[in-house]
């Protein structure tokens, strides 16, 4: 016996089953043909564009001035065999004296000692002398003095801890004209070697520690003047140092004239 079912109870069970709705018919995929055009391949560059450099400025190093100009002919030639040609002396205090070509100055703590070649009177000049302490600590001193007259000289100073400077004594009155400045060619203390040059023209001076320039002063209170050389025992030690081969050149030198400022 047949009963009726209603139409939409089977509707009802289509959509609860997957199995009531038609399969999707999908296109069947076609392989591609084949063509005689190969297949486009990239453009090979052969010179590719690179960033322009930038020019580099070419720095041309200039000749570095020479600082002692005009040095001619040997003037004098001291190998300290004549013990008549310097001061020389004897005391409790210090003593100058003038052994085996050398001259040497040696002083108690506190004092200052000085010797002086008074045949060696020069205007225009570069003078050499080698300078050896012996006997030298931290503020202790020794160097040269030129263009003295007595009561007016230029005196170059090395200290044993390094340390260059350069003071005008006129009349008693000290005047210090560079102050003290470090040197690499200043021994620090003892023993130690250097060779001290002065090249004076006119109103200025420079100092050369073995051939390299040191600094320059420019005066015009003592024009001309002999040398000598000094030590100063600053500490609670004596000092000592030895002096050789002074040499005196003439210089031939003309200072370039400086522009008159209005």
């Amino acid at each position: 016996m047949w009963r009726f079912i209603p139409s939409f109870v089977l509707c009802l069970g289509c959509l609860l089953t997957t199995s009531c709705l038609p399969a999707e018919t999908l296109p069947p995929t076609q392989a591609p043909l084949p063509s005689d055009t190969p297949p486009p391949t990239s453009t090979m560059i052969w010179f590719p564009p690179s960033a322009t450099p930038t020019p580099m400025m070419v720095f041309t190093p200039t000749a570095a001035p020479r600082m002692n100009p005009g040095i001619g002919a040997v003037l004098l030639a001291d190998d300290f065999s004549d013990d008549t040609a310097w001061d020389v002396a004897a005391s409790a205090q210090g003593s100058a004296a003038i052994a085996r070509n050398r001259l040497t100055l040696a002083a108690e703590p506190g004092v200052y000692l000085v010797s002086m070649n008074r045949g060696a009177v020069f205007g225009d000049f570069y003078a050499e002398i080698t300078a050896r302490p012996s006997l030298c600590r931290r503020d202790d001193s020794y160097g040269v003095i030129i263009r003295s007259t007595g009561d007016a000289f230029y005196r170059f100073t090395l200290n044993c801890n390094g340390m260059t400077s350069a003071e005008r004594v006129k009349n008693g009155v000290r005047l210090l004209v560079q102050e003290p400045t470090l040197s690499g060619d200043a021994p620090l203390g003892a023993p130690g070697e250097v060779r001290i040059g002065i090249w004076a023209v006119g109103s200025e001076m420079r100092l050369f520690l073995n051939d390299r320039f040191q600094f320059d002063i420019r005066d015009t209170a003592s024009p001309r003047g002999s040398f000598g050389v000094f030590v100063r025992g600053a500490g609670d030690t004596p000092v000592s140092v030895t002096y050789s081969d002074f040499m005196v050149y003439a210089v031939e030198y003309v200072p370039p004239t400086q522009t008159p400022v209005p």
